[in-house]
């Protein structure tokens, strides 16, 4: 029998469970993710309280993901979109900012479309002009940067598609992320 101490781990759906501390088992979920930020209400909340959106990386590529959601928060939200890019001049027909100190208005979310390396600078600019949220889209991560930003006072959420959480709670998101326009409970009711 093995005399190696137990050691608790905390899993991502709010569970623990107790494995051996030099356990490949443990040593990996030592290396998962352990921040959480906004829950779905919270999230929620976020959304629907925000007027301002300033999308950090956007681009006027219309294959880039940043183009897709600008795209879709011009067409389906009442939110007042502004563009942040050093190398653009316009998307969608608007003005691009240098920066985010360069904007009219403080952002009530900082959108971001940055690799996880420029998160901290990116809340370091948001912090900077006063924002509140600063939102780091699906596939994006870099925890020691989420836990400054709450440490300051941000609200922060990370990995998450701001287009896919905004059409999942108002009714628009479909299997493969497209608004159908069909309501239904009933199988096959999307032909």
């Amino acid at each position: 029998m093995s005399t190696d101490t137990l050691e608790t781990v905390d899993l991502q759906n709010g569970l623990t469970c107790s494995i051996p501390a030099s356990s490949p088992l443990a040593k990996l979920l030592k290396s998962q993710r352990t921040w959480h930020g906004p829950d779905a209400l919270q999230r929620q909340r976020i959304l629907r309280d925000a007027k301002t959106v300033a999308i950090v990386g956007a681009s006027p590529n219309p294959a880039r993901s940043s183009y897709f959601v600008a795209t879709y928060l011009a067409q389906s939200s009442d939110y007042e979109l502004y563009f942040v890019n050093p190398n653009a001049t316009e998307i969608l027909g608007r003005p691009v900012y240098k920066s985010l100190a360069d904007l009219p208005v403080v952002p009530d979310i900082v959108d971001v479309f940055r690799k996880g390396s420029d998160i901290p600078s990116v809340i370091d600019e948001a912090l900077a002009i006063g924002a509140k949220t600063v939102w780091v889209q699906l596939g994006i991560w870099n925890q020691e940067a989420a836990e400054y930003g709450e440490s300051k006072g941000l609200t922060v959420v990370m990995d998450r598609c701001m287009k896919v959480e905004h059409a999942r709670f108002h009714g628009g998101l479909h299997l493969l992320g497209f608004d159908t326009g069909v309501i239904s409970s009933r199988k096959g009711a999307l032909r």
